[in-house]
């Protein structure tokens, strides 16, 4: 038995060695490992051990002594922009349905002094009509009336997330009010806004911007309002910014509005309509940054809507620091005259 089990590992060691020779015989081992030590092979054995992207040159071997990894390629970071120059007034249009006549010049050059970037939330998103929505297009959503919808995904809620989430992604703490101050009752939309707005205020007082985000409607010989705009190369609907002037104080709202909306024209020309000076109060008596923005019209897509509030965000985020002067370039102009 023993003799038969000698015999058997004696012929498959005959075997093995027979097919190790007939393999050194057809150049297999030269031609692994020369496929193991090609560059590709390399980068793609190294991602897999570590994860990391090799990059390099060609003509080095992989496993030569003069190796290395070449840097990834450079990306260039966009720059910042600067702010507009705040006393140039062609940067802003404005609308007059009120009896007052603000110093728009002086309103424009005064400083804005806030961070939103420090401390808790500054920033209250809500929607006084909550259910406006845009014109369907192939989207599949109950409408309560034409153009509301309870539907979180296509009402006003979408749009104030959106805002929301590329001001979190900058580092300004956001409040969203997600309440339906419209719905089941459209009257005392204001009223039951208000209430909601003065307890945010109480519960947070770092907020310094109040944002009631709508959007614009009216039905004519072409169907309803469709604004538009064109950024970078898409179709984006307008941005409309309105002041409530029927209470006192309210040059500090629009003093912070006409900054809004000629940051807004300097990043995407065309991208706002005229800044709208109404005789109500819209509650933005309740704080020093109260602005209501209609976004688009009703005959704009909600796809247009959501460009449109990237744009909103994006001129937020630029004067997220104020447009005051830092201390160190100040002393430097005054130590110079």
């Amino acid at each position: 038995m023993q003799e038969q089990s000698r015999a058997r590992r004696v012929g498959a060691a005959a075997i093995l060695c027979a097919l190790v020779l007939r393999l050194f015989a057809s150049g297999l081992p030269e031609k692994l490992c020369a496929w193991l030590t090609e560059p590709e092979t390399f980068a793609f054995l190294t991602y897999l051990e570590t994860g990391r992207t090799v990059r390099f040159s060609p003509s080095i071997e992989a496993y030569s002594p003069d190796f290395m990894e070449s840097p990834p390629p450079a990306t260039e970071t966009p720059a910042q922009s600067a702010l507009p120059c705040f006393s140039d007034e062609s940067l802003v249009d404005v609308y007059y349905a009120c009896s007052k006549e603000p110093d728009i010049g002086s309103l424009l050059e005064k400083n804005l002094s806030w961070d939103l970037t420090e401390g808790g939330p500054a920033v209250l998103i809500l929607h006084t009509h909550t259910t406006e929505s845009y014109t369907k297009q192939d989207e599949d959503y109950q409408e309560t009336s034409d153009y509301r919808t309870l539907d979180e995904g296509y009402n006003m809620l979408s749009i104030g997330r959106r805002v929301l989430e590329n001001l979190a992604q900058a580092g300004i703490t956001a409040i969203h009010d997600t309440a339906f101050h419209d719905y089941p009752s459209y009257n005392g939309s204001y009223v039951d806004a208000r209430e909601s707005i003065r307890a945010y205020l109480e519960e947070y007082p770092t907020i310094r911007l109040v944002l009631d985000l709508h959007r614009d409607a009216s039905e004519g010989a072409n169907g309803q309002l469709r604004t538009e705009a064109i950024v970078d190369g898409k179709t984006s609907a307008q941005l409309m910014l309105v002041v409530g002037t029927n209470y006192e104080g309210y040059e500090e709202n629009l003093s912070l509005a006409l900054k809004l909306h000629a940051q807004l024209e300097t990043q995407a020309p065309g991208i706002t309509r005229p800044l709208q000076l109404r005789s109500q109060r819209f509650n933005h008596d309740l704080s020093a940054g109260g602005l209501l923005v209609e976004v688009g019209g009703a005959g704009n897509t909600h796809a247009e809507a959501l460009l449109a509030a990237d744009q909103l965000a994006g001129a937020i985020i630029a004067l997220a620091k104020g447009t005051e002067a830092p201390a160190e370039e100040s002393s430097t102009e005054s130590s110079t005259t």
